[in-house]
């Protein structure tokens, strides 16, 4: 789809999930496209995708295209962008991957617009996109963070389904109905167990399990793993201490957090409270109230309620947070780190 103005936009996995929101997004954004140019894996030689109203072709990859686009949208596998982002990257496009294939690279910067935009620089076209769990976190704790110092970070996640792709919604689904023809046929206490899932680690409709990427030495997860050192390298706090038990839950779409934050000099609730009111990207619920993935589904800001003293440290505060993993965790993140480069005058036709 071309235009007479505007750049042109390549998104690589425009018809996975991620890659539809993120389309929705430029549209909604209004952003500068005057070309898109949608890749998909290729399997499909029909693959399309909507784009203003219009039916648009997503063909398999082609390396030509690629280094023609201005701007590269990487919302596919880690494996995808390894093979292509970095020598797109220093042929002269802006490439902002969504894959973890970067994220902690040293010369790569890793985004959040409201939190590190300093960290972007003319130089860098190579640009990492967060992890969907670390970016709640990050934007909920970083005006406390700033004002007096955050000591360690635990935390809790309650992951939504969509995080792990199409195919672990597909099973979400069909394990839901056959729960629910067990119970027309009078069974209130099927076997959960007993199904089978090959998308996820264990059933999860009416389940929920502590593992969230393969575990490794030590007893932790990659999610957990991703936690920590995103964090560590967004907020520049190398020596921040974390704990993070990450948990997927049949939710469809929208991460959850318990965080505890405690801090090096004492914040009180009210303060804090204060701080996030202000806070870009952030929407403080009012005291007695809090959000659910419910919601924050189809939002843009990170929403935050709870506030409360932990009662186990002096200086340590619980918050609950809940963003939408497919927008600001991933699809919203990525277009606002383009926009940034617009208006630094970066980001132009070629």
């Amino acid at each position: 789809m071309a235009r007479a103005d505007g750049l042109k936009i390549g998104v690589v996995g425009a018809t996975g999930v991620v890659g539809e929101i993120l389309l929705r997004a430029l549209e909604r954004r209004r952003f500068p496209v005057g070309e898109l140019r949608p890749f998909s894996s290729g399997r499909d030689p029909k693959a399309r995708v909507r784009f203003r109203g219009k039916p648009i072709p997503a063909p398999g990859i082609s390396e030509a295209a690629l280094a023609a686009c201005d701007l590269l949208f990487f919302v596919s596998s880690d494996e995808v962008s390894k093979a292509r982002a970095e020598r797109l990257a220093r042929a002269g496009v802006w490439v902002i991957d969504d894959s973890s294939a970067f994220r902690m690279q040293a010369n790569v910067p890793l985004v959040i617009p409201e939190v590190n935009a300093h960290a972007l620089s003319a130089g860098a076209r190579l640009i990492a996109g967060p992890n969907c769990t670390v970016t709640g976190a990050a934007v909920a704790g970083h005006p406390l963070h700033r004002a007096v110092g955050v000591r360690r970070v635990r935390m809790a996640s309650y992951q939504a389904v969509s995080g792990a792709g199409r195919e672990a919604l597909r099973e979400l689904y069909a394990q839901a109905r056959s729960s629910a023809k067990n119970l027309e046929g009078g069974d209130l206490f099927p076997r959960l167990a007993a199904r089978r899932s090959s998308a996820l680690p264990r059933p999860i409709a009416f389940n929920i399990f502590p593992q969230v990427g393969s575990f490794r030495p030590g007893g932790e997860c990659g999610e957990e793993i991703k936690v920590r050192d995103e964090l560590r390298k967004i907020w520049g706090a190398p020596e921040l201490a974390i704990s993070a038990t990450t948990v997927r839950v049949p939710v469809v779409r929208g991460h959850s957090l318990a965080l505890w934050l405690e801090t090096a000099r004492p914040l009180s609730p009210a303060r804090a409270r204060a701080l996030l009111k202000n806070k870009p990207g952030v929407r403080l619920w009012p005291e007695g109230e809090y959000p659910t993935p419910a919601e924050a589904d189809g939002s843009d800001p990170v929403h935050v309620g709870r506030v409360r003293a932990s009662g186990a440290h002096p200086n340590e505060l619980s918050l609950w947070v809940v963003s939408d993993n497919l927008l600001k965790g991933a699809a919203l993140n990525s277009v606002q780190i383009a926009e940034l480069l617009l208006k630094k005058g970066w980001l132009r036709a070629r």
